[in-house]
């Protein structure tokens, strides 16, 4: 097994969360050269929270050396020495940490859920397959790829190398939550993080945390828990969300009706018909879908060329709550839709129902995946306590799931509808605007 050696002298990216990211491996250095990590500058890390806060354009590529230097700092500075750590786990880690989101596409999560793609796949078959990520990870062994995709799914043996990106508290979930608060310009996502490393410590199969640090992470989880309401799950995000994924259906649809596009949606095709290789999805970024965004606005189908205008200058959709376990708000929805056809408003791409839900912090669930496996405490005398057994705070949200429905529509067309003013009148009136 080839030993990755240093590179000759550091090098360091000037971060504005935090202050500077060091590079003293060759390996490290070599893999932020690929084509495929490279190609993470063109994604966005928050999607289309941009068209909200202004200031949320940052990328896949910042998050992914965030997370490498949090993992960085706690294998070289916290747990360097521990008998409890295994040393030889440490370019893993930092690999993992590094190339954690490289199977991410334009828009992901929108993306994954109307073509029915999993961006862990990708990643899987980026670093296993004929690629340039590859080519440097063999540089370790031949089987060093495949560790590393398994640090990624959660399957790597070793759950203590696992848990350091993939766990209720991670180097992933404490980048991004100071990293899109510093972006967004919003004051929840901060907290002591380097408290928090401070009081890291490796146990077993887990990474756990001094008693002494309990208040540093009620206030971490607390911070994600407001991040989730106030800035993931924003209405006007997830309006702008409705749209992006409304207009790939109907492009994935007028595909299927065999419509002539004026521009030809040729990066589409494989992922129209779900047979996306690897080579076909790392040609995708968010420059080129906006491209074809901006040239279907000139599109002949009505549905589209509207729902690329909207998306393009920013003429989102207006919502209302709603909530679907109450029998009259689904007849109120049933009436809509009937009225929306009438008015010749295509219902199935200008009412929707969108829900967002989030779980803050869970406790241990037999049986359920991995991800939720608890916070646990180190108690002065190495006992290990569960988080939310020693912390009111937390038990106070733990394990409850919040969700929200909202009810999004087009209010400048429900007011241009002059010729049907009955149908206009009971539509305003349902929706109560």
């Amino acid at each position: 097994m080839a030993i990755s050696g240093k590179l000759s002298e550091e090098k360091v990216f000037k971060d504005p969360v935090h202050r500077y990211i060091h590079v003293r491996d060759k390996l490290i250095w070599d893999l932020i050269g690929t084509k495929e990590f490279q190609r993470l500058r063109r994604i966005r890390q928050l999607g289309t929270t941009y068209l909200v806060f202004h200031g949320a354009e940052h990328s896949r590529f910042n998050h992914s050396l965030g997370v490498y230097e949090i993992v960085r700092r706690i294998v070289d500075d916290v747990f360097k020495g521990r008998p409890e750590w295994n040393d030889d786990d440490r370019l893993l880690s930092l690999c993992a940490a590094l190339l954690h989101d490289l199977g991410h596409g334009p828009f992901s999560h929108s993306f994954e859920k109307v073509f029915h793609m999993d961006h862990e796949v990708f990643t899987r078959q980026i670093l296993t397959g004929d690629t340039e990520v590859n080519a440097v990870l063999r540089q370790m062994g031949d089987d060093f790829p495949k560790k590393v995709a398994e640090v990624i799914g959660k399957t790597y043996e070793n759950k203590q190398v696992v848990s350091l990106i993939s766990s209720q508290i991670d180097a992933d979930r404490m980048d991004y939550l100071q990293r899109d608060a510093y972006f967004t310009g919003v004051s929840y996502g901060h907290f002591d993080m380097e408290r928090i490393l401070r009081v890291m410590r490796p146990r077993e199969d887990q990474v756990v945390i001094k008693q002494s640090g309990m208040h540093a992470v009620e206030d971490y989880i607390m911070s994600r828990y407001q991040m989730y309401w106030q800035v993931y799950f924003h209405p006007v995000t997830r309006s702008a969300e409705v749209i992006l994924t409304k207009i790939l259906h109907r492009a994935k649809q007028l595909h299927k009706d065999y419509y002539t596009f004026r521009q030809d949606p040729v990066h589409f095709y494989s992922i129209f018909e779900e047979e996306v290789t690897t080579e076909d999805y790392l040609k995708l970024d968010e420059s080129v879908v906006m491209y074809y965004f901006q040239q279907w606005q000139e599109e002949a189908d009505p549905i589209l060329s509207d729902l690329c205008r909207r998306f393009m200058n920013r003429n989102l959709f207006q919502y209302a709550e709603f909530n679907p376990a109450a029998t009259v708000e689904m007849k109120k929805l049933m009436e809509l839709t009937a009225l929306f056809k009438k008015a010749g408003i295509d219902p199935d791409y200008y009412l929707v129902v969108d829900s967002s839900s989030d779980l803050p912090y869970d406790f241990y669930r037999p049986g359920e995946e991995e991800e939720r496996l608890p916070i646990h405490l180190q108690l002065p005398n190495g006992d290990l306590r569960e988080l939310s057994r020693q912390s009111e705070i937390v038990d106070a949200i733990s394990g409850k799931r919040r969700t929200d429905h909202k009810l999004y529509f087009p209010l400048d067309l429900i007011k241009d509808m002059s010729s049907k003013r009955t149908a206009k009148k009971r539509i305003m009136e349902l929706l109560n605007v």
